[in-house]
């Protein structure tokens, strides 16, 4: 009798309709556009209300997904081409400049559930690259896949290439000509690569979107995409398709997406190193993100924040930046949006 009785209670659970299912279980989710030198100084009223607007049509258009009992990968999936698809992030078509003026992006997602994941590097003709690291997750054997090999991939697969110039916006490019304008003063350019980059301001070495969500299985999922570092050369990759630095998640403990200065992102194994915390420490999420972004980046110069969410809808978004774009909603909280460190 007593082992009858948990079939009959699942079975009686899966009839249940999806928004019935949604208002008992935990569902949630927390999205980001990027950290860095965010300053209000910078913003007019009309440029804040669009770019608050845009995290909120896509925290809220994830969290449809899973109301409607859809899983923590598409509505993370959804969420992210809402900010791939719109200039303002630097992801797609907002992605900056390499050093040659094209656009090269970088995207990654892992399944919670599995420890399943998809990563793509380099790539240039790919309207939404999360998808196609989706793709590669779900549909392939191998876990990153990178440059003309990614692009072929998803050409067998059926995907759309597309000319790397529908990726160009006026702004990323100004901001390009600032940054060689800068190096070359500094007589820089071509001579010392390193001291180069280390001249510049840390606005040109972040940019990112991300989400991370929870679905009413108990699943959660979490993806990265990004345009990289402007100016950036000889194909350098930073931490948002590299799972355990940018990307990470596990049942068994949370769901992190990064953004930030990828290479101390790299280094530290960020995004793994906090579900670490929690898993084997016990940690809750605000703890082991604030300790990661605060006591372990900071002092060695690592800039950026991340978005954390566990399998019971706990939601964490620390960062060391001015300000971070971000949002979250769940079923139990009200749709939030914030840009600045004291929103």
């Amino acid at each position: 009798m007593n082992k009858v009785f948990p079939i009959i209670t699942s079975l009686l659970f899966a009839s249940l309709p999806s928004a019935v299912i949604a208002a008992e279980s935990p569902i949630a989710i927390a999205i980001h556009g990027g950290a860095g030198t965010i300053q209000k100084s910078r913003f007019t009223p009309e440029k804040e209300k669009a770019y608050r607007a845009k995290l909120k049509e896509a925290v809220e258009a994830g969290y449809s997904v899973l109301e409607k009992g859809g899983s923590s990968i598409d509505a993370v999936t959804t969420s992210i081409n809402i900010l791939e698809n719109s200039p303002f992030f630097n992801a797609g078509k907002g992605a900056v400049y390499t050093h040659n003026e094209i656009h090269e992006m970088d995207s990654s997602i892992m399944y919670g559930k599995n420890r399943q994941a998809g990563a793509v590097a380099g790539v240039k003709h790919i309207k939404n690259p999360i998808n196609l690291a989706r793709l590669v997750m779900e549909e392939s054997i191998h876990v990153m896949l990178s440059g003309e090999g990614a692009e072929k991939f998803a050409k067998n697969k059926g995907v759309e290439l597309v000319d790397n110039k529908i990726f160009n916006t006026e702004h990323r490019y100004k901001s390009l000509l600032k940054v060689k304008a800068k190096m070359k003063k500094a007589k820089l350019e071509n001579k010392d690569h390193q001291a180069a980059h280390n001249s510049l301001d840390v606005e040109y070495k972040v940019g990112t979107v991300g989400a991370v969500a929870l679905d009413i299985h108990g699943d959660i999922t979490s993806g990265t995409s990004t345009g990289g570092m402007t100016a950036k050369r000889f194909g350098r990759i930073g931490d948002a398709p590299i799972i355990g630095a940018g990307t990470f998640a596990d049942n068994n403990s949370c769901a992190v997406s990064a953004t930030g200065h990828g290479e101390y992102f790299i280094r530290y194994n960020v995004a793994a190193d906090i579900c670490a915390r929690v898993q084997y420490q016990g940690k809750t999420i605000e703890q082991a993100g604030n300790e990661v972004i605060h006591n372990v980046l900071m002092p060695v110069g690592g800039t950026g924040g991340v978005i954390i969410i566990d399998t019971k809808g706990n939601m964490s978004l620390p960062f060391n930046t001015k300000g971070m774009y971000r949002a979250t909603k769940s079923n139990t909280t009200a749709t939030y949006v914030g840009i600045f460190k004291d929103d």
